[in-house]
């Protein structure tokens, strides 16, 4: 079989831009038939033979693009893949633009950090009698490939022994680059993706992924490559081009942790908290927080034990998905617990299920990120107030996505409220990066010191300005104190939600994901919200469209593009619905490409009214159940309608919602 005919004929068959399935096959050649790539040639010669041309076709039409701040998708064969070429690149231009960025800065230092992904094949795509050099494959091996790049580069790469049995969570990253005034950072991590998928996150001086123009200079030496300098794991450590990381870094950041506590500690049995990792390190961090702080969190065994397939867990080690916490709620019942705190595998997010009944003795109801969100920024503000401990002038920080009950909260306070970033924490850690160096961001004037918290719907908090990505230690041990206050008053995290919403109103948001997986795929979602773009609808769910934004309008609030980066960043829209209520929107819905998965996002928002004095408790069910209607009629409607641009209508189920 000549094996390169046989790949041009079977493209042929495939429905995609033939510009791309042309890349695709000048990839492949490439990768057939160059040296470098010749350990990866049995695979590959497999693939051909037995006609899989649509893996082939994406796995070479691109080189995997740079998204939040690095690369990430499914381990694998072609630029298309994580491998280790395609981090081996990104490490290379890493270098690069550190020199650049640090003209005669000797040494150059950078932190390295990994998760416990091991790549198996889980979706079987490749012939496993023959020989992979990315099976296997960890995240831990795919950073100490990053330590030779780096090493052969003359950059330092701080990392944990071999024989290290810690990790450390993408928040002590954020941390200890600050800590030891490093100069920037890689973490090996996909987070809470799929267990075949890994990626590489790259980090600043500040601790935080670079944005826009940063990014897109990083992104541009990354495209320059040609070569990649490497030396041998083994080399590198013996010739001493290797610092391990020592637990100075690790107690300075737990230490950091604890002092964000804001109320006294429980008592012995007073207050029952279950945690899982979800097989991730959130011990590392959340856990060990926890227990310093008196918590004692009870563990879940079966969920305790890094392990990068997640074997015992429910659908996805994401505490977004409710699903993921049903182990941890066993434990809870049988210990009757007050609260579940979850973490996913690079411990940056937390999820929880919260007991309906202050004995423990209740059903367990998860908390959205939403929810978490308001709840935290409420508890922190008002136990500041109470302490007489809060800022003159108090910051909150927050995404256009997030729940606008947080304005509102803000607003209560006196604080100023940035709300509206793009999605990803790098947004946040730039508001405080421009208070810190210009002591201004937009209208807000003040320093790092007025920061209060940062939060977004994804179940991220950020709780101290010395940390610059989302932390859930932080949030793990607020979210504790928050449920344990409540406890001392003889109530639960539910009944302090239900006084949120009575005195803020009642904010239903909600997210849909339109799934549109493969490179046809990602062309249907282009075409959707370009169709979107170029005729928005006067209507959605029975409410008219009063606003309209298009965050890629250069003419709009964010002005001119600076860069690629920032120009994939902003493929944005905003519907903005019906009329205004007590200051805020009334509904909106905003949709946006997933940077990380293949899916299209739609975000989704109604509130309500605060609560009036005196209104009966039957008419607040009443108003409550009629903004829970409308969400799901603007969901199943602009569903419907964003499908229908691109020839498509909704599967059962949908458009179902999270309640």
């Amino acid at each position: 079989m000549d094996l390169l005919p046989a790949a041009r004929a079977g493209f042929a068959t495939i429905n995609a831009d033939p510009a791309l399935k042309d890349k695709a096959l000048a990839n492949l050649t490439a990768w057939l038939t160059h040296p470098d790539f010749a350990v990866y040639r049995p695979q590959l010669v497999w693939l051909v033979r037995t006609e899989k041309w649509s893996v082939l076709v994406d796995s070479f039409y691109q080189v995997m693009p740079f998204g939040t701040g690095g690369r990430r998708g499914a381990v694998g064969i072609g630029p298309n893949r994580m491998n280790l070429w395609t981090l081996g690149a990104s490490v290379q231009g890493h270098c690069a633009y550190l020199r650049q960025r640090f003209p005669g800065v000797n040494p150059l230092q950078v932190i390295l950090a990994f998760d416990v992904r091991q790549f198996e094949d889980r979706r079987g795509v490749y012939n496993r009698d023959l020989p992979n050099p990315v099976l296997h494959l960890s995240s831990r091996e795919f950073c100490q490939y990053a330590a030779g790049v780096y090493a052969a580069n003359g950059i330092h790469p701080y990392i944990l022994a071999a024989d290290s049995p810690r990790f450390v969570p993408t928040p002590e990253l954020s941390f200890t680059i600050r800590f030891l005034n490093a100069h920037g950072g890689l973490n090996m991590t996909a987070s809470h993706n799929p267990p075949d998928d890994n990626g590489s996150k790259f980090y600043d001086e500040r601790g935080a992924q670079p944005v826009p123009p940063e990014d897109q200079l990083m992104s541009e030496f990354v495209d320059q490559v040609t070569a990649i300098k490497h030396l041998p794991w083994a080399d590198a450590v013996r010739g001493g081009k290797v610092r391990f990381l020592d637990e100075a870094p690790h107690r300075a950041y737990i230490d950091l942790c604890r002092k964000q506590s804001l109320i006294a500690p429980p008592k012995f049995d007073e207050f029952r908290v279950v945690f899982t990792p979800l097989h991730g390190v959130g011990w590392a961090c959340a856990g060990e927080t926890l227990e310093a702080q008196g918590f004692r969190p009870i563990p879940v065994p079966e969920q305790a034990t890094p392990d990068g397939q997640f074997p015992n867990v429910t659908k996805t080690p994401n505490p977004e998905v409710p699903e993921c916490m049903d182990r941890g709620e066993l434990v809870a019942r049988e210990h009757q617990a007050d609260l579940v705190i979850a973490t996913d595998p690079d411990a940056d997010r937390l999820g929880g299920l919260a007991c309906t009944s202050p004995d423990g003795r209740g059903d367990y109801r998860p908390l959205t990120g939403n929810e978490i969100a308001a709840l935290l920024t409420h508890f922190k503000l008002s136990q500041l107030d109470r302490h007489g401990s809060l800022p003159a002038s108090p910051l909150i920080v927050t995404t256009e996505v997030t729940t606008g009950q947080i304005t509102r909260i803000g607003r209560h306070f006196r604080a100023q409220v940035v709300g509206d970033l793009l999605v990803g924490f790098k947004y946040h850690a730039d508001v405080l990066w421009q208070l810190e160096s210009t002591g201004q961001y937009g209208d807000v004037r003040g320093t790092p010191a007025d920061f209060v918290i940062a939060t977004e719907e994804s179940h991220g908090i950020l709780a101290t300005p010395e940390i610059r990505d989302k932390d859930s230690a932080c949030a793990a041990l607020l979210l504790a104190e928050a449920a344990l206050f409540q406890k001392r008053q003889g109530r639960t995290l539910i009944d302090y939600l239900d006084d949120l919403n009575r005195q803020f109103g009642y904010y239903r948001n909600e997210l849909l994901n339109i799934v549109m997986a493969g490179l046809e795929g990602k062309q249907n979602m282009a075409r959707m919200l370009d169709a979107l773009r170029r005729n928005p609808p006067a209507e959605i769910g029975g409410l008219p469209v009063t606003g309209f934004e298009d965050l890629l309008d250069e003419d709009g609030r964010l002005g001119p593009f600076k860069g690629d980066t920032d120009r994939a960043a902003r493929n944005f829209l905003i519907f903005r619905l019906g009329g205004k209520s007590d200051g805020g929107l009334a509904a909106k819905v905003c949709l946006r490409p997933s940077g990380t998965e293949p899916k299209a996002k739609a975000y989704i928002e109604f509130c309500s009214n605060p609560r009036g004095m005196g209104t009966p408790d039957a008419a607040w069910q009443s108003t409550c159940a009629a903004v829970d209607a409308r969400v799901q009629q603007i969901a199943t409607d602009f569903l419907t309608m964003a499908l229908a641009t691109v020839g498509q209508t909704p599967g059962p189920g949908a458009d179902k919602l999270s309640r």
